[in-house]
């Protein structure tokens, strides 16, 4: 869960009051927050900090001093801020600065938001907690630069309009922050500590992107680096250009949206940019940021006093949810939002819902006991699969429990299979947890690459849950109870992983029968499929030498998975 530092005095003055940690401590949950630490006495008023772990991964505007001691003061006053300065999404406004994105960045980094804000001088606390969110929004929210990232510049040395292209990484070269020599962009990618730590996200691609002025001059190589030049925002600056870049527009403009209201909470004059585009974008081919594009929501009172558990009136549920930060009406017997500019995290009834329910407050939901008695059981899918643990274990294996969630790099890639056969999911929070798991083969591949040490033969189960295409489930995906088993020594080979599948299916009580299979995971001729009811229940066989060597195992293995699901039906 993300982690913040707020600066003690610039959080209370957000707030609007001074508290102590208890007091503090009481109205965090409201965020769904936490006091994790406390600079003491000791420390300089003006340097003190506030340590607070936040708990809800879906609310990246609170990840931010701002952003919380907006959240907090909402939530205690039930006063909505305004933000007047936003433009919905696909509507036209007369602006002063201009962006102009050229054809080239279309696959590379196809998406660009920005903003002017002028005000106060900034200060150093303003300007650490802004570096700290620009590093939480586009590590966490961006996936570490690659679907977001953020610039920050002083608008009054940039010679307007702005321009986003295409380079050639040899050709092209400016002075980075943190450098003093000109360097090309292929030399930032291999020298830079930054192109060293994002270089990942450009480095096979054959046109990266450049933000640039009107007179050629670089601003920034972005997700890389800044430049020296133009790319430096200093305490005691009072005007920032401030644009976000990257290749999933809704989260490009919700991140410019969330700063946008920060810089304004903090005394900033939020001003509009325009962004022109040679090629249609979700929202038009000029787009005036920062923009509002968050569709409304509502729900039932009945629905929501059901899920709740609680008798409230349609009045109540409308004063809890606007308490949470956004716009609400009451629509005969339905609860009608407006959500929050920064806010885009509504994507069901049940997320109002919720809001509902924080906006009343934990305390109001007393703990019940209840009402009837039950008995719990088994059921019959895990009686199943502790039958299936107790057969591994009396042959010798031993029990491992691994993540659902998983990258490319060990899902795919080393599995040698075709990434359409792995489901992905769509806004993943980090590039290791893109992907839901389709066996449980990788796993036990990733334990035994790192057991060379330990004394053979080594044999490795699990059981648990994987993800598969399926046309006939509602969302086209059905979750599965796989069996998964593997066994490396000298002489793991075809016939002691049948011997082992069919030990285990006998223990089950399972007639079946076996039939070549051709699955590229094990070697050709030396694997088959699992058959019940002439039906495809399992694979086993030894392992392909592609597959160990890409896990970086260099004894041989044989193993299998089954699908329990089809073993009980």
């Amino acid at each position: 869960m993300p982690k913040i530092e707020v600066n003690e005095s610039l959080f209370f003055k957000l707030l609007g009051k001074k508290m102590d940690a208890a007091s503090l401590e009481a109205i965090l949950p409201n965020a769904k927050a936490e006091l994790d630490a406390w600079d003491d006495s000791s420390t300089d008023i003006d340097e003190r900090t506030i340590k607070i772990e936040l708990n809800d991964t879906n609310r990246p505007d609170l990840w931010s001093t701002a952003g919380l001691a907006r959240q907090l003061r909402v939530r205690e006053t039930g006063e909505v801020p305004s933000y007047p300065f936003f433009v919905p999404l696909g509507e036209s406004r007369k602006t002063t600065y201009t962006v102009i994105v050229d054809e080239s960045v279309r696959k590379v980094r196809p998406y660009l938001a920005g903003f002017v804000a002028r005000g106060p001088a900034i200060s150093d606390a303003m300007l650490k907690d802004f570096i700290q969110t620009q590093e939480k929004l586009t590590w966490n929210y961006g996936r570490k630069r690659r679907s977001v990232s953020i610039g920050l510049y002083r608008p009054s040395i940039i010679a307007w309009p702005v321009h986003f292209r295409g380079a050639d990484p040899d050709k092209e070269s400016f002075v980075p922050l943190q450098e003093t020599r000109n360097m090309t962009l292929r030399q930032i990618l291999a020298e830079h500590p930054k192109g060293k730590e994002y270089g990942f996200i450009l480095q096979d691609e054959a046109v990266h992107p450049l933000l640039l002025d009107d007179k050629d001059r670089v601003l920034s190589y972005p997700p890389i680096i800044n430049s020296a030049d133009l790319g430096a925002v200093l305490v005691g600056d009072q005007d920032l250009f401030i644009e976000v870049t990257g290749t999933e527009y809704p989260s490009v403009s919700l991140t410019a949206s969330i700063l946008a209201c920060d810089l304004a909470d903090m005394g900033f004059n939020i001003e509009n940019v325009e962004v022109q585009y040679p090629y249609d974008t979700p929202f038009g081919r000029r787009v005036v940021f920062p923009g509002y594009f968050q569709p409304e929501m509502s729900a039932g009172i009945e629905e929501t006093k059901k899920l709740l558990g609680m008798d409230m009136s349609t009045e109540e549920a409308r004063q809890a949810a606007q308490r949470m930060g956004s716009r609400t009406r009451i629509e005969g017997d339905r609860i009608v939002i407006k959500p929050a500019e920064y806010r885009n995290d509504f994507l069901h009834p049940v997320d109002l819902i919720e809001d509902i329910l924080m906006g009343m407050g934990m305390d109001k939901f007393p703990p019940e006991k209840p009402h009837d008695f039950t008995i719990g059981r088994l059921s019959p899918m895990e009686e199943l699969s502790r039958k299936a643990k107790l057969s591994f274990v009396g042959m010798g294996y031993q029990e491992m429990i691994y993540n659902y969630l998983g990258g490319r790099r060990e899902y795919i890639d080393k599995m040698g299979i075709e990434p359409g056969s792995v489901v992905k999911i769509s806004n993943p929070m980090s590039e290791s947890f893109e992907y839901l798991r389709n066996s449980p083969l990788p796993g036990l591949l990733g334990t035994e690459s790192v057991s060379s040490k330990a004394p053979y033969p080594h044999r490795i189960f699990e059981i648990g849950k994987v993800a598969l295409f399926d046309e006939a489930e509602n969302y086209g995906i059905a979750t599965r109870q796989y069996a998964g088993f593997l066994s490396s020594h000298a002489q793991a080979d075809y016939n002691e992983t049948a011997s082992h599948a069919a030990t285990l299916l006998f223990y089950l009580g399972k007639e079946y029968a076996v039939r070549e299979a051709q699955d590229c995971r094990f070697i050709p001729g030396r694997q088959a499929e699992l058959l019940l009811a002439g039906k495809r229940v399992g694979i086993f066989g030894e392992i392909h030498p592609a597959v160990l060597e890409a896990f970086g195992i260099t004894m041989p293995c044989a193993g299998g998975e089954i699908d329990l699901d089809l073993l009980l039906n």
